[in-house]
């Protein structure tokens, strides 16, 4: 009975590690105004008849904090890369020289760095009710689990590891968000 309440706990982790490592990855893609090649990992291109994110058929560096230069690995994908960051609508406006497309990453205005803070604490509440969701999973199962036979005292102890699990990954998301909001702000 003890080890399927520890299933239970285990369960919970790793559903709460996954919201906040979702959350980490979507605020990755949030342009902050510097040089950041994950934006570019939603954007997509054909490539031969195949939809393909930008990364995997290009090579992304930045040279500095400011720059950004895309060479794609066939010259015949220059215009349709060009044209895919076009209308993905970052608010790039890349130039190529007919081997690779570079792009300047301009400042972001004041409004435009609000409204990241805004989706960015909209994606943070997100993660903290993926959290808190997988609280109340893991809960539900451990009073199922005390139905069956387990002890009433064990079940509490269960029920406190999960409630310190969520207030330690809700902490990580605050954490994240936070230095995400402080790399936004930053002019």
């Amino acid at each position: 009975m003890i080890d399927k309440a520890q299933a239970v706990i285990d369960a919970v982790k790793e559903k709460m590690q996954s919201a906040v490592t979702y959350l980490d990855e979507d605020l990755k893609t949030y342009r902050a105004g510097k040089a950041n090649p994950a934006v570019f990992n939603s954007v997509v291109v054909n490539y031969y008849g195949t939809m393909t994110p930008i990364p995997q058929v290009a090579s992304i560096t930045t040279p500095d904090a400011k720059t950004m230069l895309i060479q794609p690995w066939d010259r015949n994908l220059i215009h349709p890369v060009e044209k895919a960051i076009m209308d993905a609508n970052l608010g790039f406006t890349p130039q190529n020289n007919g081997e690779v497309i570079r792009i300047n990453i301009p400042a972001l205005t004041e409004e435009r760095r609000k409204e990241l803070v805004k989706k960015a604490r909209t994606a943070g509440e997100s993660a903290k009710v993926g959290v808190r969701n997988a609280r109340r999973d893991a809960i539900d199962a451990l009073k199922k689990l005390q139905k069956e036979g387990l002890p009433e005292d064990t079940e509490k102890d269960f029920e406190d590891e999960v409630q310190k699990l969520t207030d330690t990954y809700s902490k990580r998301v605050e954490d994240i968000l936070s230095a995400k909001e402080k790399e936004i702000m930053t002019v």
